[in-house]
């Protein structure tokens, strides 16, 4: 069994078990027990109450944060020659068409979201069992499809993130670091779940959101109190 270190124990005697905390008091108490030698991740993990198996219960989203993610994101844009130039206006990393697709065919994947067009998905097709399982592959409901790829790509940058509910009914996402201020956590973690208040499928009975924990990358997780997200 790994021991637990003296700055875990710390960290743990800090918050309250069994207690809810509020959003802001979860955002500061992160702050409080992430003793990182880096500047970690800040998540949150909300269980909700769905079937993802069926497609009437599956909840899928974008959501800009209103405080960025803290993350440069690297942007590949997919695009015809007459795209090029507002892609790169835009701020994408990495712009063209054949030649980067000749690099996935390769196993190149160092970037952290792809942008396209819609006359160049059916080039993606094949490459569906690379880009499928890094969660690399576009798709028009995340916006990432567009003929408008120069806002695409700024919202990318901007801190627009996309979020699906896995196997277990869990929504997993980053929302910001540990150097942000408490209230930037809180903010973009407050954008996050009234989204997902938003998403709630008609066919989801019952109280829709069972928990939400915040935690850094290595810290213990904090409890939110669901009351105020649950009674939209």
């Amino acid at each position: 069994m790994a021991k637990v270190t003296k700055k875990q124990k710390e960290a743990q005697s800090k918050i309250e078990s069994g207690k809810l905390y509020s959003v802001a008091e979860a955002s500061a108490l992160i702050k409080e027990v992430s003793n990182e030698n880096f500047d970690a991740s800040v998540d949150l993990a909300v269980r909700l109450n769905v079937d993802p198996r069926k497609a009437n219960q599956m909840v899928r989203g974008v959501v800009t944060l209103p405080h960025g993610t803290g993350k440069d994101v690297k942007v590949l844009a997919l695009v015809t020659p007459d795209k090029e130039e507002e892609a790169k206006e835009a701020g994408a990393d990495f712009v063209g068409l054949d030649e980067y697709l000749d690099k996935i065919k390769g196993g190149w994947t160092d970037v952290d979201v792809i942008v396209t067009m819609p006359s160049v998905m059916g080039k993606l097709g094949p490459l569906g069992r690379i880009l499928g399982p890094r969660g690399l592959m576009p798709n028009p409901k995340t916006g990432t499809v567009t003929m408008d790829i120069g806002k695409a790509v700024s919202d990318v940058k901007a801190g627009k993130i996309d979020f699906k509910v896995d196997k277990t009914g869990i929504v997993h996402a980053a929302v910001g670091k540990a150097s942000f201020n408490a209230e930037k956590i809180a903010g973009n973690a407050r954008e996050l779940l009234t989204t997902l208040v938003k998403l709630k499928p008609q066919a989801a009975k019952g109280v829709y959101i069972k928990s939400i924990y915040m935690a850094s990358t290595m810290s213990p997780s904090v409890a939110i109190d669901t009351k105020r997200f649950t009674e939209q």
